[in-house]
């Protein structure tokens, strides 16, 4: 029995006992992980100085550097979310059906923990405080297993989480580090104990995970994210929306990649927008017409995820063509459209299949945090179970509780009983 099996089997044990904790013990275990963080920051932000200093060694892209960056905004940000946690409702323990199958008999449909959880994640240490937090509000025990070039930021900061959780109350085993990349492999096969696997990273690697392993997956590929801007915009508001979608933090998975523009704003719109930009220092990919016209290199492909300051531009000859591109296109991540047509507006959220849609707003909004939810523990593109930014109701289950007198089945199969099925509001 190998020694990952033996903590696995631990995590287990402790998800019963962290499914029975209160509120308040939850609570306590976060304002505490906070006051830890903010008391141990010095030892963090050392060992991801090392960190950073060993990534540019190995002369890692730009993006993942700034990713990889834990500093005292980082640390602020996630404190930040971590206070944001402790004032949400908690998830577990919440009525959401009752009925009455007869006289004394009630049946309640009751969310609780989903129990053990795999997180694997990318270079982004405060990834790692994000999730360890919705578990402890949420319940769950958790293995994470983050980028080999976080290593020892990520070392530091589950350290300081795990032993703050234990100190308010939180059992031992309830928070696992994984730091080698073969025991992902091994991870996958503790389907005895392990009960959803999250893994954030690319395309590939998400169809590896999925293939490999008897675990359910909830996750997302990539983030090919569309802003359309529509023949009815308000060009300043196109403008505005559309640098902070691209330029706001290129290196994210909800930041804009594609930019459909309605032809009918060729010469009113499209060259200041290119420009725009261009202006900004983004480098701009283009249909035939956007780059016979403004001499800027052809697109590729059009599924296609840059995290850099880079975007592509297609003119489209209207919503419906948009709508149809992001569908075929897109990764089911965020799109948005740019219009002062509720009509068209309403058109582009009912027929855009994807887990976020918006309408004259940044696709940056798309995120855990800004929608209230604390934070996520990554984004789910699928369609089932949970979709969208994966926050605190995405981390839990229900379970149906029915309480009766003595009840038997039999009357009601030879029908000298019936039931009454009376349905509660909740």
């Amino acid at each position: 029995m190998s020694e990952l099996h033996d903590i696995a089997k631990a995590a287990r044990e402790a998800s019963y006992v962290l499914a029975a904790l209160d509120s308040d013990i939850k609570n306590k275990a976060l304002a505490n992980v906070a006051r830890c963080l903010k008391e141990a920051k010095e030892d963090i932000f050392a060992a991801n100085r090392i960190d950073l200093e060993e990534a540019e060694k190995a002369d890692l892209d730009a993006p993942l550097l700034k990713r990889l960056k834990f500093n005292e905004d980082k640390l602020n940000d996630v404190v930040s979310g971590i206070e944001s946690l402790i004032g949400l409702a908690d998830p577990v323990g919440k009525i959401t059906l009752r009925t009455d199958l007869d006289d004394g008999l009630e049946l309640t449909r009751v969310t609780c923990p989903i129990g053990v959880i795999g997180v694997i994640f990318e270079s982004r240490p405060d990834a790692l405080v994000q999730i360890a937090s919705l578990c402890i509000k949420s319940g769950n025990a958790v293995f994470l297993k983050g980028g080999s070039e976080a290593v020892n930021t990520n070392k530091a900061l589950a350290s300081v989480i795990s032993r703050a959780g234990i100190e308010a109350g939180l059992p031992e085993g309830w928070l696992n580090l994984l730091t080698l990349r073969s025991e992902i492999a091994d991870m996958l096969k503790l389907d005895e104990y392990i009960d959803l696997i999250i893994p954030r990273g690319s395309n590939s690697f998400v169809q590896y995970i999925m293939q490999n392993t008897n675990i359910a997956v909830l996750g997302h590929a990539d983030g090919v994210c569309h802003t359309y801007i529509d023949k009815d915009a308000d060009p300043s508001k196109a403008f505005k929306v559309a640098i902070d979608a691209k330029t706001q933090y290129v290196s994210v998975c909800n930041a804009t990649e594609t930019f459909l523009v309605n032809a009918s704003l060729k010469e009113s719109f499209l060259p200041e927008f290119i420009k725009t930009l261009q202006d900004a220092g983004v480098e701009v990919f283009g249909d035939d017409y956007v780059s016979g016209t403004f001499g800027v290199a052809k697109a590729e492909e059009w599924h296609h995820e840059y995290l850099a300051m880079k975007c592509s531009v297609k003119v489209v000859n209207d919503a419906d063509e948009a709508i149809a591109h992001i569908n075929r296109y897109g990764s089911g991540h965020t799109d948005a459209i740019i219009t002062e047509n509720a009509e068209t507006a309403e058109r582009f959220m009912t027929m855009v299949d994807s887990g976020s849609v918006l309408v004259n707003c940044s696709t940056r909004f798309a995120d855990g945090f800004r929608y209230g939810f604390g934070a996520e523990v990554g984004i789910a593109t699928s369609k089932i179970h949970a979709r969208g930014p994966v926050g605190l109701e995405g981390l839990v289950s229900y379970k149906y509780r029915l309480v009766g007198h003595g009840d038997i089945v039999g009357p009601y199969c030879d029908g000298s009983k019936t039931f009454k099925h009376i349905h509660h509001d909740i």
